[in-house]
This record gives C-alpha cells, structure tokens and sequence, in this order.
C-alpha cells in the first residue's frame, strides 16, 4: 500500500530562506533560522530576494519554497476589507507576511500578489507597539483580530514560533480576542500557553473531495480535526470556516460527511462560530486558475458578477447550497454556537436563516457574544 506524504506541517515545503540585510541581526530572525535549519542568504534592502526564469504566476509554485524574513515598512493592523454592499462581521486584520506554502485552486492571494514567494515580517516589536495602541486608544470598543487574511496563521509556526507571542499577548488584553486560522495542523506551540480564553483557533474545513483535489499541499480533514480535537482539550475554543462552499457534482454528500465528522470528533460547545461563504473570485483569478491547474473544473460552472465586482454563482445556487448546510450545521451545533454568513446579503440571510443580522445588533455583536459573556463584555 502506497503511503500518501503527509503535510500538516507545509512549511517543509521550503527549500532556501531569504534574510533583508537590516534584520539580519534581530534575535528574532536568528531564531528563526536555527529553528529552520535551511539554507539561507542576505539579501540587500528593498531588494528582490530571488528570480526565476518565468514571471508570476507561472513561477508561485517555485516561489513557494522560498521564504524572505523581512521588515514591514507599512500598518500591520488593519480594519478586513469587506464591501458595504455585503454584510460584513467588523473583523480586523493583522498583517503578519503574504503568502504561504499551501497552494489552494481558489486562492484569492493569486490576484492579489505579484510576487511569488512567502514574506514573513521580522519587526515584531513594532507590531505589538502598533496593536497597543490601536487597543489602548478604545478600551470600551471589542476588537477581534486574524492573521490569516494575507497568509495561513499556522503553517510557518514551525519555524516562527509567532503563535506563543500573538497568543500571551493577547492574553493581557481585556477588549481583544486573537483568531489563528490554518488549513494546516500545526499546534504544538500552542500546548501549555496561557491565553485566558483571548485566542480562538479556526479550521478552514470543505468536502473530502475538494480538500484533496483543490487544497494542495494543506492537511487532510482528519489531521486539521485531530488538531482541533487536541486544541479544545487545551481550552481554547475553536471556530471552523465552510469558505468557500464549491457546487461539484455529490457536494451534498461530500459536506454531509465533513460536518458529520467535525461534530464526531470536536465537543460542540468548544466551537463559538462557524461561518459560511460560496465560491467568490476577483475575474482576474479565473484566467490564473485555469493556467495553473488545468485539471480543476471549479471555475467552470455559471457565474454572475456580484455587487463588490467579483465572480460569485447565482444566488438561487447560493441559496440551495447555503440552506442544506446550514440545515445540518444547525441540526449539530451547540446553542451558543455563531453560525453567519461571510460577506452575504441580507436577501440571503433572510431565505436561509430566517433573520437579518441587525436584528441581533450585528455580525459583530453575535460574535462578540460568543466569546465574551455579556457580564465580561468592556462597557463605555
């Protein structure tokens, strides 16, 4: 029986780091490299740290063995650019590199970027000094915070160790929760920290079909539940993301059996939120796509451009694909548990869920609920 390579761990993917010559010297990028053990080289400031012999996108598959430890000179924190057309969840960005080793069909980070390897942002003491006083400046506002927008939140914790420093930081913080979110199953670091209930850990999950043929290099769904099984044992709570949501032919069955399996493995009152979105991409992302996994039909299914200007299927799809899972998600999950569309209508949150979310107070407020008890909750 032929044994499958397992990657829970992508970030042995990469063959050569990369150091900008400024922070060569920073502890944090030794530490780095000797937790690494791979080859690595200086590269001058503001300089390209390799080139290959094809241009992006033809060469983000090499690029993805490359990783440059660098300095970010712009914000780390960011409010998440969500479109008003489209109910948002008031979530806030924290930019910690671009980029990772997974390689995902549908990943929107292909239009984005225009350089193929993976940045990881060395100047951590800025970025904490920035978060402090983002936070300090509005003590009665509550603040939930990602890494994973630009990059996956675990994939380079190998090497990083960032998940120690994110998760006793946030830890201190009494109006700010810290949301890891990984299609990886990396969380060794996580063991023994004291995160005071101020760090959830989030699972992208789809069908078994599209993790295998559309996630490439990601962990299968039994590693990144395994993962999370252990995580809840620890005491963190867990939130797991159905984002995107492919139409494939046998996509009922396929997620039946995903959630069948999340709700077998994960104790449903660790989960606080689980969120759903279909299929969306900037039309850019289809021509790339296409070029780069020619043996992925995803983008062959009938499309219409939506308000924010991407690519998304029709919304009486959305709607039956929505409302099938959302049916076995709430036939699962613990009351207090948040189920919530990513960037819908409130036309679609009302055919599927039967309300609009300001009937709640927001997105927002629903989430907050989940993970600070009304009685916990900063108040002005």
């Amino acid at each position: 029986m032929k044994i499958m390579n397992s990657w829970k761990d992508p970030s042995r993917y990469l063959q050569h780091i990369h150091v900008e010559e400024s922070c060569l010297q920073l502890a944090y990028t030794q530490e780095i490299l000797d937790r690494a053990g791979l080859p690595w080289s200086v590269v001058a400031d503001r300089e390209e740290p390799v080139r290959f012999d094809c241009d992006y996108p033809q060469n983000l598959g090499a690029g993805k063995q490359h990783l440059f430890l660098s300095i970010n000179r712009g914000q780390f924190f960011k409010p998440c650019p969500g479109t008003r057309e489209y109910q948002c969840c008031s979530y806030h960005v924290l930019n910690t590199g671009m980029n990772c080793p997974m390689d995902c069909v549908y990943c929107i980070l292909q239009a984005y970027l225009n350089n193929p390897w993976i940045s990881f942002y060395v100047n951590i003491e800025a970025m904490l000094s920035e978060l402090d006083a983002a936070l300090d400046a509005e003590p009665d506002r509550l603040f939930r915070i990602g890494t994973g927008e630009f990059t996956d939140s675990l994939a380079l914790d190998r090497l990083t160790g960032l998940s120690k420093i994110l998760v006793e930081y946030f830890a201190r913080k009494k109006n700010a929760v810290l949301e890891l979110k990984t299609k990886s199953a990396v969380i060794e670091n996580l063991q023994n920290l004291e995160h005071n209930g101020h760090t959830v850990i989030a699972w992208s999950l789809n069908s078994p079909a599209i993790m295998g043929r559309e996630e490439l290099r990601s962990a299968t769904l039994a590693e990144r539940l395994e993962a999370a099984r252990v995580c809840a044992e620890w005491g963190y709570k867990l939130a797991f993301h159905f984002d995107p949501l492919i139409d494939y032919p046998g996509w009922q069955d396929g997620y039946r059996e995903t959630i069948d399996l999340l709700f077998q493995s994960v104790p449903k009152q660790s989960i606080a939120w689980i969120s759903l979105g279909a299929l969306r991409y900037l039309p850019k992302l289809k021509e790339i796509g296409i070029d780069r996994f020619p043996g992925s039909r995803i983008f062959f299914q009938e499309f219409i451009e939506g308000l924010d200007g991407k690519s998304r299927y029709y919304r009486k799809n959305r709607t039956i694909l929505y409302r099938h899972i959302y049916t076995l998600l709430k036939e699962r999950a613990a009351v207090g548990t948040c189920i919530y569309f990513c960037m819908e209508s409130r036309e679609i949150w009302q055919e599927v869920m039967g309300y609009i979310p300001d009937q709640f107070g927001s997105i927002a407020a629903m989430l907050d609920r989940t993970v600070f008890p009304v009685g916990k909750m900063p108040r002005p």
